[in-house]
């Protein structure tokens, strides 16, 4: 049996999904909060967090599913996240933040 050319099975490929990761920070006295890592090239200024009414800073980032590493710099200084699960020495004499992102 042959099979027209338009109906041949092909492989299929899964593209990995995106993923909205909110970052928080909680500084109720502090003047700017950024987070920089890997997935924004260390950038101090590229993502802002916003702060709430409690002095919780937030903002969302859309990310491909991967492991990256990150920290805040708060008021023009590094900053880890305290809530973080995952740590990694980062040649600084400090860590970073480890973030697993999955789809």
């Amino acid at each position: 049996m042959v099979l027209p050319t338009n109906t041949q099975s092909r492989p299929t490929t899964s593209v990995p999904q995106d993923v909205d990761v909110t970052f928080e920070y909680q500084a109720p006295k502090a003047k700017s909060v950024y987070v920089a890592g890997s997935f924004n090239k260390w950038s101090t200024i590229a993502n802002s967090l916003t702060r709430d009414a409690q002095g919780v800073w937030k903002t969302s980032i859309r990310l491909r599913p991967g492991r990256y590493e990150y920290r805040f710099y708060v008021d023009g200084k590094w900053t880890d996240d305290p809530k973080a699960k995952e740590r990694t020495p980062n040649g600084f004499g400090s860590q970073n933040a480890v973030l697993n992102v999955r789809s």
